[in-house]
């Protein structure tokens, strides 16, 4: 029999920390739903005590997730732990996840605490979050700087406490495999009562070796996991799930655990998150990248034909790359409509709610033929941003470019209640567009970034837009879909502008 190794997801909350990845209560459940069927172990849903928004989308999840343990974060301080608490009260299954820094820099520079402070507060903490559940987890932030013989006794103590999961975080992703798995070997033998509680790690990928340290980990005895899908998390990111999860199912000679996930359900929550994030996910990703699975040389490619083994580790079909889907078109009725977005994890509260769904399928259907996931997941990232209070919004735009001629726009914007119009040149279609827009709205932003990601195959594909903005130190992602690439960048730019114009900014303290 394998040891069990438990993955715990914090997309909806370390994830979340992505520059612009802010996510909606609904969207959070969409994703909780989506974790939940992949049959991830735990879901930290976020820090309730960051904002009143964070703490109602945390409250939704724990009440829309049955099989799952649904977790909230919590600085080891009264209000925190208990503002999780009561974000919690409704899971089936909850955990409380605390923490505190204990390198010699954060406790001196950031605290302003002495070690002994330190244990006080951690282990006062871990008591007040057993007044809520009997599943507490403790973490020491920035664990991979700190003093051995520090950690020790701070977790000795909240084991005594009633932690039952230690979380060994490399918070500044500053540590080398061999090193990070030693120390974690070094804590199963040095603390007295370590065989009370279950060893977790969480990496961050600054130098790109988040995976390898958890694995590395993994090797020494940690029996839990944090991680991200598509390894979404503030700077470099965290350790990609589907990563670690296939690392341990394709190498069961090395690994003496098991995840008790249903890869294939991975591609599916990739592209989910991907679609509500704004953050496409890269060709040559491994696992969830759209090349992840092709071969392009001819040697490749006759090794495959004659031997799939040959040069693939992997199914393609066992992470969901290659299952069979019901594509949809036109003729496609509400039924199978509603019954293909039940499957993605969106549940329509309303009849009016579906009726504008479908209406805007049946659009998008006129104008391609096939009508895929991705399709589907985008058209209702437009329902749910469309469905949020706007303070502008895209009226009209008619571009003309021809060669040899600068290109020109006119676009027609509302800005609350009022109707303005515009024209614009640019170096090209879009640029003309989006400087039309901002010579309405004249939002004093700087463009950090625009992306373009096809959404399928085919040149009747939608165009999938991603546009960054920054101003005075917040930073937005707009996202717009649609078969024409300059009306779904125009999208996207309204989108975030939308956002920019939203002044209740979520806070992580912990950041």
């Amino acid at each position: 029999m394998k040891d069990k190794l438990i993955i715990f997801d914090t997309t909806l909350r370390d994830g979340e920390q992505s520059p612009g990845a802010s996510m909606t209560r609904d969207e959070k459940v969409r994703i909780a739903r989506a974790l939940e069927r992949l049959k991830v172990d735990v879901i930290e849903a976020g820090f309730p005590a960051a904002s009143a928004g964070d703490f109602e989308a945390v409250q939704a999840v724990a009440e829309a997730v049955k099989d799952s343990t649904v977790c909230g974060l919590a600085r080891a301080l009264d209000r925190d732990i208990d503002r999780a608490g009561e974000a919690l009260k409704h899971a089936k299954s909850s955990r409380i996840h605390t923490f505190i820094a204990t390198s010699p820099i954060h406790m001196q520079m950031k605290l302003k605490m002495s070690p002994e402070q330190v244990i006080e507060h951690a282990v006062k903490a871990v008591k007040r979050a057993r007044q809520y559940t009997d599943n507490v987890e403790f973490s020491p932030e920035d664990a991979g700087r700190s003093e051995e013989d520090f950690l020790c006794r701070i977790l000795e103590a909240v084991i005594d406490a009633g932690a039952t999961t230690l979380n060994i975080p490399d918070t500044v992703g500053y540590s080398i495999p061999a090193d990070f798995g030693a120390m974690i070997a070094s804590l199963r033998t040095r603390i007295p009562n370590a065989d009370k509680a279950v060893f977790s790690v969480h990496c961050h990928n600054d130098l790109g070796l988040a995976v390898a340290n958890s694995l590395s980990a993994v090797m020494n005895g940690a029996r839990q996991v944090e991680c991200t899908i598509n390894g979404l998390g503030e700077r470099a990111g965290n350790a990609a799930l589907e990563e670690i999860v296939m690392a341990i199912k394709t190498r069961h000679d090395v690994f003496t655990c098991d995840t008790r996930l249903d890869t294939r359900e991975i591609v599916t929550c990739s592209k989910l998150i991907s679609s509500i994030t704004g953050f496409p996910v890269q060709p040559n990703k491994a696992i969830v990248g759209a090349n992840a699975f092709a071969h392009e040389s001819g040697i490749h490619q006759d090794g495959v034909l004659k031997h799939r083994e040959t040069y693939e580790i992997m199914r393609a079909e066992d992470v969901g790359w290659s299952e069979n889907r019901m594509v949809l078109g036109k003729h496609s009725g509400r039924n199978a409509f509603k019954s293909r977005m039940t499957e993605l994890g969106f549940e329509f509260h309303s009849e009016s709610e579906l009726n504008d769904a479908f209406y805007r399928f049946k659009q998008l259907a006129d104008k391609k033929h096939e009508i895929f996931d991705e399709d589907l997941q985008a058209l209702i990232t437009e329902v749910n941003t469309d469905s949020e209070e706007e303070h502008f919004k895209l009226i009209a735009l008619k571009v003309c470019s021809e060669t040899g001629e600068t290109p020109s726009a006119t676009v027609t914007v509302k800005v609350g209640e009022q109707e303005f119009s515009a024209d614009s040149e640019g170096s090209g279609a879009v640029d003309a567009g989006l400087k039309a827009i901002d010579s309405i709205v004249k939002s004093g932003a700087s463009l950090e970034l625009y992306s373009v990601n096809s959404l399928t195959n085919g040149t009747d594909a939608q165009g999938e837009v991603t546009v960054r903005l920054e101003k005075g130190g917040r930073v937005v992602n707009g996202l717009g879909a649609d078969t024409d690439i300059v009306i779904a960048s125009a999208k996207a730019y309204i989108n975030a502008l939308n956002k920019l114009e939203n002044k209740g900014v979520k806070q992580h303290p912990q950041v």
